[in-house]
């Protein structure tokens, strides 16, 4: 049996950048709606998260990739003009809509891939979600929060929701609403998904699950360019048996290459249509929920760093702060620092920043901060105040500047 090729782990590292679009310069003139579009497609997967003390996570990730540009333009790509849908992929998700045919089998296994209080209601309550199909159709776009139901009084519970939000949440999963934009408060605004979606795309017919899988595991491998099962499967998040059926599949075909990467000690997959730079020179700040660094073994198997998100500590058990972004410069990730958007104040606080062992601190420094200048001139802060916690705090605060004129991307 012939073994699979080996890759150095330096080059598995470039070849994953390049995959999620680091590997190119951001643009050197304004962003519009054709390079949203294609991150979107590169990407597959851009996962939605509720947390604003930053920014809305999703994005985030454009941002990392192509600098400055308008976030009206964004959510003008998921209000019914048929770039993007959103939909449970790995989490709540944005994702491009040739992906909706292949996602239908899990909107018609509801019943075994939903949860809790969604399939609840649709077995104990039928008519209720049937009625509010017929309200939707008749009245037009519909807000939880019209219908005046009180939540459960279940403290401590992040799915803390009435039996209308439940029906509309099972209705979404299913596929037959669908979200036509979110309200300034990031409440999301349910409409027929056939009033939605391009009907080109509801035509197509339905995918065998099979079929349907293979073409998620060949978009996630697009998207990592080199990846491990685990890696592969989590991205859209499909169960174990889905997954491996698929890949080994789609290595028969020759769609993807088993690997050997050093020092990761599993098998991988590379995606034949990758590129392999020989130099990555990115410098970018990464939410949380990237789909860079979502994957936190991953992130420790190509970049040796422990990435933990601390938002559910408690403060005085956190290691390094709230909401902590990583920090990339080139092809490593050199630091991570914890980040607050002041509105109130219009700065962009910094009350933490570390560096990670044996970089330049000078360097790195230098680096964030005209990142984080970047960041907050197109958040509209006008300002950036770094803390004292962290072995970086000392320099970043010395390479801060005050704010050039102007603010791109507003």
């Amino acid at each position: 049996m012939t073994s699979a090729p080996r890759l150095p782990a330096a080059l598995a590292r470039r070849i994953a950048l390049a995959a999620q679009g680091f590997a190119a310069p951001r643009p050197s003139t304004p962003v519009g709606s054709r390079q949203l579009r294609a991150t979107a497609e590169r990407l597959s997967v851009v996962q939605i998260d509720s947390v604003n003390v930053l920014s809305r996570s999703h994005y985030l990730p454009f941002f990392s990739r192509l600098g400055p540009y308008p976030r009206p333009t964004l959510d003008a790509l998921s209000d019914g003009r048929g770039a993007v849908f959103e939909y449970w992929a790995h989490e709540a998700s944005f994702l491009p809509v040739r992906l909706h045919p292949y996602l239908r089998w899990r909107m018609a296994d509801a019943e075994s891939q939903a949860w809790g209080s969604m399939t609840r209601v649709a077995r104990e309550r039928p008519e209720y979600v049937a009625a509010l199909v017929e309200r939707v159709r008749r009245d037009g776009p519909l807000r939880a929060a019209e219908l005046g139901e009180a939540r459960p009084n279940r403290p401590g519970s992040m799915w803390n929701w009435h039996a209308g939000k439940a029906a509309l949440e099972y209705l979404f999963f299913t596929g037959v609403l669908t979200t036509r934009g979110r309200t300034a408060g990031f409440e999301r605004v349910y409409d027929l998904t056939e009033r939605v979606l391009p009907a080109a795309v509801l035509a197509q017919p339905v995918p065998e699950r099979a079929d349907a899988v293979r073409e998620l595991v060949r978009s996630a491998a697009r998207a990592l360019g080199v990846a491990t099962e685990t890696d592969l499967r989590d991205y859209f998040r499909l169960r174990p048996a889905d997954a491996r059926a698929a890949i080994a599949e789609l290595t028969d075909a020759g769609a993807l290459l088993p690997v050997e990467v050093d020092g990761w000690g599993r098998p991988a997959w590379l995606d034949p249509a990758v590129r392999r730079p020989r130099w990555i020179r990115a410098r970018a700040l990464l939410s949380p929920f990237d789909s860079l660094v979502w994957e936190r073994p991953r992130v420790e198997r190509i970049f040796g760093f422990r990435y933990r998100l601390e938002i559910y500590t408690p403060a005085h058990k956190r290691v390094h702060g709230y909401y902590v972004l990583p920090f990339l410069l080139g092809d490593r990730l050199v630091a991570r620092v914890d980040l607050k958007a002041d509105r109130q104040a219009s700065v962009l606080r910094v009350p933490a920043a570390f560096a990670e062992d044996g970089v330049d601190h000078a360097e790195v420094a230098a680096e964030l901060a005209a990142e984080l200048r970047l960041l907050a001139d197109w958040l509209e802060l006008d300002d950036v105040v770094v803390g004292e916690r962290g072995d970086l705090a000392a320099a970043l605060s010395r390479a801060v500047r005050p704010s050039p004129a102007g603010r791109p991307g507003a």
